[in-house]
Order: C-alpha cells, then sequence, then structure tokens
C-alpha cells in the first residue's frame, strides 16, 4: 500500500518512518507506543488525504508537530508546494533536520497561523491542513485567513468528527467558512479510512460575510 501511495518516493517516506520512531520518539515528538505504528496510523493516515488536494496546490500545514500531515502530503504528491507551520523550536528544529535528510523541497516556518506576520507571508493558500491541533471551531479561526476565497481547510480527525462538526458549525462560519463537511479518504489504503472535515472559505473576512468587491482602481492595478 505504501508503494502505491508514494511510488518513487517510497524509499524516502521509509527515511520518514524511520525519523518518526527513533528520534522522533527520543525527542517527544510522538509517544513511545507509537513507535511500532507510524505507517498505519500516522503516515498512511495523512497521505491519503492527497485525494483531496487539487495538482500544485500550495499548501500550508499549520501545527505541524512532526511534519503530519504536511510531509507525508509531500511525499505523495512532488506538484504540490508545501509549508510547515510549527511554533515550537524543538520541533522546528527536528523537522528542519528531516527534511535536509528526505531531500525534498518543503518549508518550515516557526511561528503560529494567527500571527500576523506568519498570515502576511503565507495568506492566499489553495489549502491548509491539520491534525490534531484544535477544536474545530478555533481551527478555523486560525485556518481560513490563510486561504484564498475558494480554498479549502482539511481538518484531520478522529471518530468524534460528526459530533464536532455539528457543536462548532456557526463557530466555522462566523470565521468565514461553508458548511463543514465529514469526508472519507483511502478506502482500501487504510483501514478505517481516514476522516477528514472539509471546509471551504467562502468569505473574506470576519463574520461570515461575503467577499466585498473590489473598488476599480484595485481592479485597474
Amino acid at each position: 500500500m505504501a508503494a502505491e501511495v508514494f511510488g518513487d518516493r517510497l524509499p524516502a517516506a521509509r527515511r520518514y518512518a524511520e525519523h518518526l520512531a527513533t528520534s522522533g520518539v527520543v525527542r517527544g515528538l510522538i509517544g513511545p507506543r507509537e513507535a511500532g505504528r507510524v505507517w498505519d496510523r500516522h503516515i498512511l493516515n495523512c497521505a491519503v488525504a492527497a485525494e483531496l488536494i487539487p495538482h500544485g496546490a500550495r499548501l500550508v500545514d499549520v501545527g505541524s508537530g512532526a511534519g503530519l500531515p504536511g510531509i507525508p502530503l509531500a511525499l505523495a504528491r512532488p506538484d504540490l508546494h508545501v509549508v510547515l507551520i510549527e511554533p515550537l523550536a524543538r520541533r522546528v528544529d527536528w523537522l528542519d533536520e528531516v527534511i535536509e535528510d528526505l531531500g525534498i523541497p518543503v518549508v518550515v516556518e516557526r511561528g503560529r497561523a494567527e500571527e500576523a506576520a506568519v498570515r502576511r507571508r503565507w495568506e492566499g493558500a489553495d489549502v491548509v491542513t491539520a491534525r490534531a491541533v484544535a477544536p474545530l471551531a478555533r481551527l478555523a479561526g486560525w485556518a481560513l485567513p490563510l486561504l484564498r476565497p475558494g480554498g479549502t481547510l482539511l481538518a484531520v480527525k478522529g471518530a468524534s468528527a460528526a459530533e464536532e462538526v455539528v457543536r462548532d458549525v456557526a463557530a466555522v462560519r462566523k470565521s468565514g467558512g461553508g458548511e463543514p463537511r465529514v469526508v472519507r479518504c483511502g478506502a482500501g489504503v487504510v483501514d478505517p479510512p481516514s476522516t477528514v472535515v472539509l471546509v471551504e472559505r467562502v468569505a473574506n473576512r470576519r463574520g461570515g460575510g461575503p467577499e466585498r468587491p473590489r473598488r476599480r482602481r484595485e481592479q485597474r492595478s
């Protein structure tokens, strides 16, 4: 299954799995009990979300931690332009080391998605991804401003995703998102399939209103 997902980047995916199971555990990026199941629980579980991402997309992974889901997506889809945003220096250092070893063109930004400077640098993304970062209401407030109108938030979630959507739908709309949808990815690759909450950015400002038309002068520029 890994060969099907990663193709000629399978050796790099194996190297990433080794990093997760060794230095990733030693340096506290994943728990010791996770070392034996990095493929199904972490790498493939994230990589299968690639089927929801358009070709050549600019992707920003917020709260990247151990590079999940950003690094598996970058390995599975060489056409993507991937940025990992992570606030903790020790995690950023690990990510830099791993990316250099894997030889993939992924950018690591130390910061938080809600910081103005980070937003200015990476706004206009086609896709924002996140995994185990925050409840959907809070995540939408951080992630949606990084997206272009029509861009998509993909939040890799667990079994309670549907309940979370019902609980947080009003907050998502207030942050400028459309109706959240729960989708399943990777049938036949991971069992059970991965659960992803998909939210399209439909508004250009906080409050959920429609995007205001540009002035004539801005259109000419």
